[in-house]
């Protein structure tokens, strides 16, 4: 290789490297942009996912797979149901802890 190809790699690696860490916007990111408020039955849930309030995004978001498409779902934190759903699911982890 030539110098100025070996000049160039290095250029482009240290600009790359300066740019780790970056965030892309400083506006606040959800996962979650519109919130169903719709009841689900807990039967056809495959997956349920809470991602806690953090700087990127001020809320709690919960986001549900279903079994069926795949399709996911934003639910409400605040709703009832989900409420409990989360006490079931708390409840059943600290069954299955071995430290009870």
């Amino acid at each position: 290789m030539d110098q100025s190809a070996v000049l160039l790699s290095c250029l482009v690696f240290l600009t790359l490297r300066g740019t780790q860490g970056i965030p892309l916007s400083r506006t606040t990111r959800c996962t979650c942009i519109k919130i169903n408020d719709r009841p689900v039955n807990p039967r056809f849930l495959e997956k349920l996912e809470m991602i806690p309030a953090s700087l990127s995004c001020p809320r709690v978001e919960i986001i549900a797979t279903m079994k069926k498409n795949g399709e996911k779902k934003c639910l409400n934190p605040q709703s009832k149901m989900i409420k409990n759903i989360l006490k079931a699911i708390s409840k059943e982890r600290s069954k299955r802890s071995p430290w009870n």
